[in-house]
């Protein structure tokens, strides 16, 4: 016999409260309103307070208030998703069967997911060998037609673009400007949470967009007087992979930050514009400073992200270490991109093995250390 179940939510009230960033910012995502949102309730990310590691990132030299942005919240892990929702929502209304994109591993996962969502086809290219395991699994578990290429994402970004110009297939990939449309409202929900615009903006920066839509984003709500400032912002780019910071394309760009792993920035010029506006710096980070702060912002404050995510915390402590940063008394907010379990083997390799022990009290009480 069957049992009705009485006082539990319905999936509909359990979900409306947030309705995923194009519905909620239908009147700022400049992108088509004659369909459906193609959405998986991402954004309403977390602004997450960080005060044990805002103290290690001072130094002792700085003391100011910093806040995560975690946007490995969003459904597939990564800030992707926003601007996803929008590129593949544009392309249902525009009426593509099928989408392609180059990724370094976020984008193809979440390109995935949301054209599973739409019922389209999805070809993702990623370079052989160089994608982290948990960004591959996403891609391939969502459905999408995975390639590999003997090359880098700058071989597969162009492959892709002449694959749209030739194909009946829709590119979104961030020089989508729907992309943007959708990335922007990180910014929008920034403001909304803290009621003003912080300083400093921190992120990192591979293929651009990002650092673009957060600026794009910031000027919008600034034009319009929801906010009276904008943010200096702070990019931050592996040392291995830093075009920008060096002025000059990266042609074997290298670094263990695999999402930022970019030689030639789609979005370069639209960041050089939002780094000149606000007034703010791009530094390169090695990958030991990278993983650095990767283990300083979960073992102090809890919070797992990717590699690549860390690099903006990695350019602060830089920036304090060597003084063209003053972060004194600043309201600062960090973009944390994408999810720990993104790569765990980065994650597993930096980390002491397990202890095997025998199933006796004994054996435990005298492996432990507790102050």
């Amino acid at each position: 016999a069957s049992r009705k179940i009485t006082g539990m939510p319905s999936p509909l009230t359990a979900t409306a409260a947030w309705p995923g960033v194009i519905t909620h910012y239908r009147d700022r995502v400049q992108i088509t309103q004659s369909v459906a949102p193609v959405t998986l309730l991402e954004g309403n990310t977390p602004l997450i307070p960080a005060p044990a590691l805002a103290r290690a990132l001072g130094q002792g030299k700085a003391e100011f208030e910093l806040f995560l942005k975690f946007e490995a919240s969003n459904p597939t892990g990564s800030f992707k998703d926003r601007g996803m929702t929008a590129a593949i929502t544009q392309a249902v209304a525009d009426g593509a069967k099928a989408v392609i994109c180059a990724s370094t591993g976020n984008t193809a996962a979440s390109a995935a997911a949301y054209a599973a969502r739409a019922g389209l086809q999805c070809v993702v290219l990623v370079p052989d060998g160089k994608i982290a395991a948990g960004k591959l699994a996403g891609a391939l578990s969502y459905g999408a037609q995975v390639i590999a290429i003997n090359g880098n994402f700058d071989d597969g970004l162009r492959m892709v673009r002449e694959a749209a110009e030739r194909a009946p297939i829709a590119l979104v990939n961030s020089i989508n400007p729907a992309r943007l449309q959708g990335q922007k409202t990180a910014a929008f929900e920034v403001v909304d949470a803290l009621g003003a615009a912080p300083d400093w903006l921190a992120l990192p920066v591979g293929n651009a967009g990002n650092i673009t839509a957060y600026w794009l984003g910031f000027t919008e709500y600034f034009n319009d007087g929801i906010t009276s400032t904008r943010p200096r912002v702070l990019g931050a780019q592996a040392a291995g992979s830093a075009p920008i910071v060096h002025g000059r394309v990266i042609e074997k760009p290298e670094t263990i930050a695999t999402a930022i792993r970019i030689g030639n920035p789609a979005r370069w010029n639209e960041a050089l514009l939002a780094l000149d506006e606000s007034d703010g710096e791009i530094t390169a980070v090695s990958d030991a400073e990278i993983l650095a702060a990767y283990r300083q912002v979960a073992r102090l404050e809890g919070v797992f992200c990717e590699p690549s995510s860390a690099a903006g915390l990695a350019g602060m402590a830089k920036g304090v270490r060597e003084g063209w940063l003053d972060l004194d008394g600043q309201r600062v907010v960090a973009v944390l991109t994408g999810h720990g379990l993104k790569d765990p083997d980065t994650a597993i390799k930096g980390a002491a093995e397990p202890v095997t022990i025998e199933p006796r009290i004994d054996a435990l009480l005298g492996l432990l250390s507790l102050s």
